[in-house]
């Protein structure tokens, strides 16, 4: 397949595709120039972008044996390019040559066969004018992995934690250029090693790598098969106009956000198999609803059961929050963040701090920091988990009376298993059999565990 750009006084229609026209066109006067070529690789997809100093004029193909995407940047030069080393999933290398006296051919050398689609971004500080060509290999259909096993048949509590932004979309960019996506993902990792850390819950990251997963994806991956989230917790740092405003926020789907939901659940339900939670935790296909009455209600049910229960898991994690960072708000906010709009899963959105105020902003690009509140995060999903703990899994189990069995890794401490599972040291001694503070790597720990306990 070969697409044609030009620009808008050559516009033609060429090999039956009509051809699009940029809005912005290169001055026939004046080379444009490739300023960079950067990659972005996710887990089913591949970006590739081309930062150049006009908006693009060009013609994109695909070319078999070998696979290969080529770009012809028309009026465009490459002066003094790193193209920098890379591993991809899909490309092997990248490589560019002149062609003619005033066009730039540039040659994606793909590992096997990808379609690509291209589009053109405007420039959004630190970034110019970019063509981005998407490269997506054909799906092998193989599910996700599933949730980490838990012991004695019960399932552990999944939170699905998601790093804000990513790939050609920074976030805030604070003093120093300081990237929102860089530290948000960083804590991500953490809060995730955090949590699995904890008996009876684990994590998957929405987002692994610098890569952009459109809204309405993030929560869509944390819903879906082979993950089935219980919660999730979209993790991001703010910025204001003005640099004094400075702190830690939590928020919550806001009611008129929620009512716009239920609208859109309802309008797809009838074309798509879209799940919902239902009464006990059970779940329930919109497809196979007829009523429209017992759709719009169970789909109102579960909108205000989330809604409530988001606020709840909010004021947790806010909670632990406060203990590590300045707050900026000190209650949940609700707002319509897309992020936050699905009716099954308790969801929230952590503002860790302003990106926006030098201060806070050096102090979250520390890895020190990031680590504290990450472990505050995990602390608060942990103390809703434990309060709230989904049926069928361990934590539900304990809850009535049970025990957790952790088994003890290295760098752990008595007095941190304690303090992390909320029990006394001399109750976990004593349903141990412990006199002292020493344990061992592998050892099996029993952990006391009922609400209210500790």
């Amino acid at each position: 397949m070969r697409v044609s750009k030009f620009l808008p006084k050559a516009c033609a229609l060429r090999a039956g595709f009509t051809t699009v026209c940029l809005a912005l066109a290169v001055p026939s006067f004046a080379a444009n120039d490739l300023n960079g070529i950067r990659l972005h690789d996710a887990p089913d997809s591949t970006r590739v972008v081309l930062d150049t100093r006009e908006a693009a004029s060009y013609e994109l193909f695909a070319m078999s044996r070998p696979n290969r995407i080529v770009i012809d940047l028309r009026d465009t030069r490459a002066a003094d390019l790193d193209v920098p080393t890379f591993d991809s999933s899909v490309v092997k290398r990248i490589r560019h040559a002149r062609r003619g006296a005033r066009n730039l051919r540039v040659v994606l050398d793909l590992k096997r066969e990808a379609t690509a689609k291209e589009f053109a971004l405007r420039p959004i500080p630190p970034y110019g004018h970019r063509l981005v060509v998407d490269l997506r290999p054909p799906q092998s259909g193989d599910p996700p992995p599933p949730p980490r096993a838990a012991p004695e048949g019960k399932r552990d509590v999944v939170v699905a934690v998601d790093a804000g932004h990513g790939g050609e979309d920074p976030g805030a960019i604070g003093v120093g250029q300081i990237y929102e996506k860089r530290v948000v993902l960083a804590i991500a990792k953490a809060v995730k090693r955090n949590l699995d850390a904890m008996p009876g819950l684990s994590a998957t990251l929405v987002r692994t790598g610098d890569y952009y997963i459109p809204l309405r994806r993030r929560p869509a991956i944390a819903r879906g098969e082979g993950v089935r989230a219980d919660f999730f917790v979209s993790i991001h740092a703010d910025a204001f106009r003005l640099p004094n405003v400075r702190g830690g926020s939590v928020y919550a789907l806001s009611e008129r956000g929620a009512s716009s939901e239920t609208a859109r659940w309802l309008a797809a339900g009838a074309n798509q198999s879209d799940l919902i939670g239902g009464v006990s935790g059970s779940w329930v296909a919109l497809d196979e609803v007829e009523d429209p009455e017992v759709r719009q209600v169970l789909v109102d049910f579960s909108m205000d059961n989330q809604r409530a229960e988001s606020i709840a898991l909010g004021e947790a994690v806010l909670g632990a929050l406060g203990s590590v960072t300045r707050l900026h708000k000190k209650r949940v906010e609700l707002a319509g963040f897309a992020v936050l709009k699905s009716p099954d899963v308790p969801s929230v959105l952590i503002e860790t701090g302003f990106l926006s105020n030098p201060d806070e902003a050096r102090l979250l690009a520390t890895a020190s920091h990031q680590r504290r509140v990450a472990a505050a995060i995990a602390e608060g999903i942990q103390a809703y988990a434990m309060r709230n703990p989904p049926q069928g899994t361990l934590l539900a189990s304990a809850a009535q009376g049970g025990v957790l069995r952790y088994v003890i890794k290295r760098g752990d401490t008595l007095s941190e298993i304690a303090v992390r599972n909320r029990v006394s040291m001399r109750r976990l001694r004593a349903f141990n059999g412990i006199t002292g503070d020493r344990i061992r790597v592998g050892q099996v720990l029993l952990i006391p565990f009922a609400q209210g306990s500790g």
